[in-house]
């Protein structure tokens, strides 16, 4: 899980910097015309303009998701491959939006599909993360539901 949590900051801090580094704030540029553009906004709160300026709420609810986490490994563990790999993605992608907050007080936002909220590589994560986990979840709830006899 630590290889993914660092490969998943990793891979948001680059992209980050570079995009702050070659754009200023506002700026957009077509990557496949009238489907996707790269545009550098701030964000100041969660997806769809929710929580704006909440700075310490999103920085106590990432300390309090990563010490849940840390708490539950044991259980994390033994729920199989895919839960492992979605937590880390979770927690990498949640890290890397930290670093943001705690930093700027703003997450630095490019990938813009123009009829969706613009998001970043670690927004990208979270989701898959969510969705492994949650995947990992109905699989292992269904497992427990089949008797013997029917997963012969």
């Amino acid at each position: 899980m630590l290889i993914q949590i660092f490969l998943v900051v990793l891979l948001d801090r680059i992209t980050k910097l570079f995009i702050t580094h070659t754009m200023t704030v506002g700026m957009s540029f077509p990557v496949i015309p009238g489907v996707v553009s790269c545009t550098y906004v701030l964000n100041p709160g969660a997806a769809f303009g929710l929580l704006e300026y909440q700075r310490a709420f999103f920085v106590v609810i990432t300390l309090a998701a990563a010490g849940a986490i840390f708490l539950l490994r044991d259980h994390i563990r033994r729920e199989g491959p895919k839960a492992r790999l979605g937590t880390g993605l979770f927690l990498g992608g949640a890290l890397g939006n930290l670093i943001d907050r705690i930093a700027t007080g703003y997450v630095i936002d490019f990938v813009d599909f123009h009829f969706w909220p613009v998001f970043n590589v670690a927004d990208i994560f979270i989701c898959l993360g969510v969705g492994l986990i949650v995947w990992s979840m109905l699989e292992n709830e269904s497992g427990k539901k089949t008797s013997p006899e029917k997963k012969k």
